[in-house]
């Protein structure tokens, strides 16, 4: 079966205040460096795979280069890291091939490399069409700026485009976060995802906010409850206009599903490369994990090679796949159906039942027949959830 494989590209031009990934801004200078550790990795991926006791995929449907901002990187960089995956992979014939970007940050001679390559749909860091909302939170560009590169790209031949908003950002207000989803909805993009603004204390802005400061719009926050409210709304404004919901933050129109994306949601094979980036190879109902260095010192070296790289491994056993199915299947609008479970898992799916009868009986999960699927509560405590259910795993 063939997999996917997700590229982290973690240079950006400016650091957004929320943001927690293992992102930054780096010198241009450094960008070179970087590309060629990110080959080498990618060079000795069959090594690795068989140091951890699996079979390294040779197919490949889905590329996603992720970030931070792929739209930076130079196009001989584009080029060169296209040929190190074509010279390890299969990449079938109508691979979904996606970048990451941001609007004002996607040169066309970038561009143009990456449709070379193969790129066939962008997925655009608009978080706010609101111009003093993205200003508050570090964003270079504008509402107009959005649209512009919406229509920019479309004219160049990108025909999969999707947006990401974000409910919560300082100064928002229900009526500019309708605005948001309203734009989005206007531009006619395939897809669009919906995230609450989660404050991490690892962000500035959840630092600035745990020393009770003001910068970055803190004192802007708005209310907790509020958000929740806005976030349910904006789910119901795009089904309204026909982009379905299909998981739980995303959505899209004329089976624009995100084809990577679901893989992580199904448990499928993906290679993760570069920095902090995650693999995970099925092996029967288990499988292994394993994730890159989440700092750039470390991920840079110290070593020569591919054994210079950092990594935490995981190996996953049949129980925690079945939590794993349960937790991610579930994100799903379509949810799971305990008939696979039970062709894959066996009798360790009974030790959910507890759970499940709990979470159906609190409004969070409907059942039909053998298939469970999260209720729209359930959706907005999706956690409490799958609480509920890896407790009853345990038991």
């Amino acid at each position: 079966m063939a997999a996917g494989i997700y590229l982290s590209v973690p240079f950006c031009k400016a650091k957004c205040s929320f943001c927690n990934f293992a992102s930054d801004v780096f010198a241009a200078e450094r960008m070179q460096g970087y590309v060629d550790r990110l080959c080498e990795e990618i060079a000795g991926a069959r090594e690795y795979c068989s140091r951890v006791g699996v079979e390294r995929p040779e197919d490949v449907d889905s590329i996603y280069f992720g970030g931070g901002t792929p739209s930076l990187l130079e196009p001989e960089m584009v080029a060169r890291v296209f040929g190190a995956l074509a010279g390890e992979f299969r990449i079938q014939n109508g691979a979904e091939v996606t970048v990451e970007g941001a609007p004002l940050q996607f040169g066309n001679a970038t561009l143009e490399a990456f449709q070379a390559a193969g790129m066939n749909r962008v997925s655009l860091g608009v978080q706010s069409f609101v111009d003093r909302e993205s200003a508050a939170v570090g964003r270079l560009h504008t509402g107009e700026d959005c649209r512009a590169e919406i229509r920019r790209l479309s004219a160049a031949g990108v025909r999969r485009l999707g947006v990401d908003l974000i409910c919560g950002l300082p100064h928002q207000t229900e009526a500019s976060w309708r605005r948001s989803v309203e734009e989005a909805i206007e531009t006619g993009v395939e897809h669009v995802s919906l995230y609450m603004l989660e404050v991490d204390e690892d962000s500035r802005l959840g630092r600035e906010a745990i020393a009770g400061g003001t910068r970055y719009g803190v004192g802007e926050l708005p209310d907790e409850d509020a958000v929740a409210d806005w976030y349910g709304a904006g789910c119901e404004w795009l089904t309204a206009a026909g982009v379905r919901q299909y998981e739980i933050s995303n959505f899209s129109r004329g089976g624009g599903e995100s084809r990577h994306n679901r893989r992580y949601w199904t448990r499928g094979t993906y290679l993760g490369f570069g920095l902090d980036a995650h693999s995970m190879v099925r092996r029967g109902p288990g499988g292994v994990r394993w994730g890159n260095a989440g700092e750039m010192a470390e991920y840079m070296g110290p070593g020569i090679g591919e054994r210079g790289i950092r990594r935490t491994v995981d190996w996953v056993d049949a129980m925690a796949g079945l939590e794993e199915a349960m937790f991610l299947g579930l994100r799903l609008v379509e949810g799971v159906d305990l008939r696979e479970l039970r062709r894959e898992f066996g009798g360790a799916v009974d030790a959910i039942a507890a759970g499940l009868t709990e979470s159906v009986e609190a409004g969070l999960v409907e059942r039909e027949g053998e298939r469970i699927r999260l209720t729209r509560a359930g959706r907005m405590a999706s956690n409490e959830v799958f609480e509920r259910l890896l407790v009853g795993n345990e038991a």
